[in-house]
């Protein structure tokens, strides 16, 4: 990378379909950004978000070991992971559920399937955006 360059938004997504994935990546590298690792699985999804420590961490809530909640919960009390913004991808649609997410769990935005690729570039933008503003260690 060129100086002046802006550095790759890095990104990890924890989804239990891979077709979901492999779309996930195809619009996220299309507009830029860098898809640095995925799990299909909670437990898995925890420790790629460990060793990889992205940007940005696109969340299922309904997976076959830990659901997406436990995964949140366990990366907000990680001092290493609690900055790192959540943006929730999930086929629950209902009004609580996303109440839930944003005022209750607080994640940084709650998206549900099926979206578009616009939708989902304007949710990490708009998320990536906030982050910058209260990077780590100024809050």
């Amino acid at each position: 990378m060129s100086e002046g360059e802006p550095r790759k938004i890095r990104i990890v997504c924890i989804e239990d379909d891979q077709d979901m994935i492999d779309l996930i990546r195809l619009i996220v590298t299309r507009r830029g950004y860098e898809l640095v690792g995925w799990a299909t699985g909670g437990v898995e999804g925890i420790e790629v978000i460990r060793r990889e420590k992205p940007d940005l961490v696109l969340l299922d809530l309904m997976m076959p070991d830990i659901d997406g909640w436990e995964v949140y919960q366990q990366m907000k009390a990680d001092p290493e992971l609690r900055h790192i913004p959540v943006i929730v991808v999930t086929a629950r649609a209902q009004n609580v559920d996303r109440i839930l997410g944003l005022h209750i769990a607080r994640v940084d935005d709650y998206l549900t399937k099926p979206f578009g690729p616009s939708e989902l570039i304007a949710s990490i933008e708009r998320v990536m955006s906030r982050s910058v503003q209260t990077e780590p260690g100024e809050e």
